[in-house]
């Protein structure tokens, strides 16, 4: 969705405009998830390229920048005078009230996290959501706040400390909100979207996985034409689904590449090949690059070079295997939208680095082939239903993910063949003991970690002095945001014992209980 596409015309259309929120896809993934055509541009996209695009409305993103500073962004002045319908965020309210006349201060109050306002009129984006005089959870993140209105807006809710919390200008269809109803820790925010999108913009709520997928193909060979595209299967869902989708939109133009870099899962190795291979009928090459991989590792101990060796090790890879087949023009990725947000802004935002990932901030500056990367503004749930609109299996589209540098970013300090082994049998009764216990589906993502920690321990009468592992397991419905699972004691000590019983190199075992935020899902 970074750029129009032909068949976008068939779908009323919303414009977001992106000022580096790290939800701004958030507010797509909740339009999407209503029926309703998207697509997320910078806040410095002009007027010209605005009006062509003919959205039914604009959204305003949050973002990290403070108004009150001179050289933080603004909206186009140009949006204001289009007579479209437009919904500020957070920043984008701020923007929007300081461009309309109001006044936008800071040092005042901030609010941070869970908080309750209260209703004390109503407006469009309202109705049938909230009632006057109710009290309603939302979600803030501000540290300013408006402190005049600018000419024509009034207040519908206000918080303690955002007394302008849901402004509106209802002639003009200009509505504003100071928390941000695209996190689903403010319950009612999608419901308020709906009604800027449907009551407020018109939009009919037409737009589907299965428009997706047909776009998706359309986009896929307008870019590829006659040339020839490489994939890499990391045996992954996402790499899995991107490929699939691939093959029937170009068909034997398509070869997937899978590069065995050592660190992969136990028997992983052996189900891509077998099932890219016979159940889908797509040309396959397995390339062994273990030694490569774990050579160039050796004594790298930093995450940030550890995901870029892998990347750039990836596209020579990738680049040796085009040449062996006759060349290639295109290598395709199954990049997600929170791998892109996490390593730099989607759209030219001024959004803040959090990680750089492997087929995101890994790629060489003078890569031969040009990326396609169908999947690039898609959350994994979304991934999982295109799957499913593929007809894919529920064993690959259900899998939990998995990472392309695998387990090197699961060993924190130096990686080794020892350690990638010792942690491939810790993984795999972890895993093996979820599935028994029937909480499989239940957890978005669950692995062990081999933490560069020794401990003393006692195996019989014996004394042991070898690794700590960490579990983690998380519940999540877009990995931007996760919760810790709840697993019962129980459960934890009979993983623990079979992992310090069964595994050599192992003496002790942890269970992380961090959410994100503030840690990352995966440890590096």
């Amino acid at each position: 969705m970074n750029a129009p596409l032909a068949t976008a015309v068939l779908h009323d259309r919303i414009l977001i405009l992106d000022f580096g929120s790290q939800v701004t896809q958030l507010i797509a993934r909740r339009l999407r998830e209503s029926g309703v055509y998207c697509e997320v541009w910078p806040f410095t996209a002009d007027e010209a390229r605005i009006r062509a695009f003919a959205p039914r409305g604009i959204i305003l993103s949050g973002g990290p920048a403070s108004v009150t500073e001179g050289a933080s962004p603004r909206a186009p002045q140009a949006v204001f005078g289009m007579g479209l319908p437009i919904l500020g965020i957070c920043y984008g309210q701020q923007t929007m009230a300081h461009q309309l006349g109001g006044v936008v201060e800071g040092g005042h109050a901030r609010e941070f996290g869970r908080a309750f306002i209260e209703v004390t009129g109503d407006c469009a984006i309202t109705q049938g959501v909230w009632a006057k005089g109710a009290r309603e959870q939302v979600w803030m993140s501000h540290g300013d706040r408006i402190t005049e209105l600018p000419p024509g807006f009034r207040v519908v809710a206000a918080s303690g400390g955002a007394p302008f919390a849901l402004i509106a200008d209802d002639a003009r269809h200009f509505y504003g909100t100071m928390f941000h109803p695209e996190v689903v820790h403010t319950p009612h925010g999608a419901a308020l979207l709906r009604n800027f999108t449907g009551a407020v913009c018109g939009c009919a709520g037409d737009w589907t996985m299965g428009a997706f997928r047909a776009e998706a193909i359309a986009r896929i060979r307008a870019q590829v034409g006659t040339g020839r595209v490489i994939c890499g299967l990391s045996g992954g869902v996402d790499s899995s689904v991107a490929a699939v989708l691939l093959h029937e939109a170009i068909g034997d133009q398509l070869t997937c590449i899978y590069v065995d870099h050592g660190l992969m899962r136990a028997k992983e190795s052996e189900q891509v090949v077998r099932t890219f291979r016979d159940r889908f009928n797509i040309k396959l090459v397995h390339r062994d690059a273990s030694e490569l991989f774990l050579g160039q590792l050796s004594g790298v101990t930093d995450p940030e070079v550890k995901r870029k060796t892998i990347g750039r090790l990836f596209i020579e890879v990738f680049e040796e295997e085009q040449q062996k087949i006759g060349g290639a023009d295109f290598l395709a990725q199954g990049t997600l939208y929170p791998d892109v947000i996490e390593s730099v802004s989607a759209t030219g935002g001024p959004s803040v680095t959090i990680k750089s990932h492997h087929n995101v901030g890994g790629l060489p500056a003078h890569m031969r082939m040009q990326l396609v990367e169908p999947l690039r503004d898609l959350f994994k749930d979304e991934v999982r239903v295109l799957g499913r609109e593929l007809g894919m299996p529920e064993e690959i589209v259900g899998r939990h993910p998995f990472p392309g540098p695998g387990l090197a970013i699961r060993i924190p300090g130096e990686v080794t063949r020892e350690k990638a082994d010792i942690l491939r049998q810790a993984d795999t009764i972890y895993l093996e003991e979820i599935r028994n216990a029937g909480l499989y589906d239940a957890i978005w993502q669950a692995f062990a970690v081999l933490l560069p920690v020794r401990t003393v321990g006692v195996m019989g009468d014996g004394r042991t002095y070898d690794s700590a592992c960490a579990l983690r397991a998380v519940t999540s419905t877009d990995g931007m945001t996760a919760d810790v699972y709840p697993f019962d004691m129980g459960f934890l000590t009979r993983v623990a014992n079979r992992i310090v019983n069964e595994v050599r190199g192992i003496n002790r075992v942890t269970y992380d209980i961090t959410s994100k935020p503030p840690g990352t899902i995966e440890w590096e």
